[in-house]
């Protein structure tokens, strides 16, 4: 007997529609005032963590209440990449991130996610380890990035200790980027010679 197809009105899907959403409005904080605005780069910084965490949760109530459904597969990954994406143009847009860096991740990103989705009903495609090193690295990257932390200019006082903290910490981030960028990259490759090994599969 097999169980009862899960509805789509559930929540997982209720946040990952929620992450959606955010998208154009996080957008929009990150981008005031040319990305300068200390006030706004935190709201756009913490609508991004919210974004993170409620992607962890969602996959866990799905997977935990088998809540998985043919829309949450589609529209998971793509609030993912529309909430990173969206983090790595308004970076790039801002100076703070190089648009080649940009490119070269969306690129990577959005072919694998059409990729997997076009392939969904014919192959299973599980999600490598490399896939979540990747994540983990990015948003821990692009949090960082996002953060109008001090560093470089700050004088005086305290602010040397800010300075130093924020140039500290833009550092990580840097060394966190790179190495996202290495990992996007090679779990690109594995994903795809995983796709052309279950079609050899199939044929087969």
């Amino acid at each position: 007997m097999t169980e009862p197809k899960a509805s789509n009105l559930n929540v997982p899907n209720a946040l990952t529609t929620l992450r959606i959403l955010m998208v154009p409005l996080f957008g929009w904080a990150l981008l005031q005032e040319g990305g300068d605005s200390v006030t706004w780069r935190w709201i756009a910084c913490g609508i991004f963590v919210a974004a993170m965490i409620t992607d962890k949760i969602d996959g866990d109530i799905a997977r935990k209440y088998n809540l998985v459904t043919d829309f949450g597969k589609i529209a998971d990954p793509i609030a993912d990449k529309a909430i990173t994406g969206m983090a790595f143009i308004g970076l790039s847009i801002v100076g703070d991130i190089w648009w080649w860096v940009t490119i070269v991740v969306l690129l990577r990103e959005w072919s694998v996610t059409l990729l997997r989705l076009s392939v969904l009903k014919d192959v299973v495609i599980p999600a490598a380890q490399s896939g979540k090193i990747k994540t983990v690295l990015q948003s821990v990257a692009l949090t960082i990035l996002l953060a109008p932390l001090p560093h470089g200019d700050a004088h005086g006082g305290a602010f040397d200790a800010l300075g130093a903290v924020g140039t500290g910490l833009f550092y990580v981030g840097q060394v966190a980027l790179a190495a996202a960028v290495a990992m996007t990259l090679w779990s690109g490759y594995e994903f795809f010679r995983e796709v052309a090994k279950q079609r050899r599969n199939v044929s087969a």
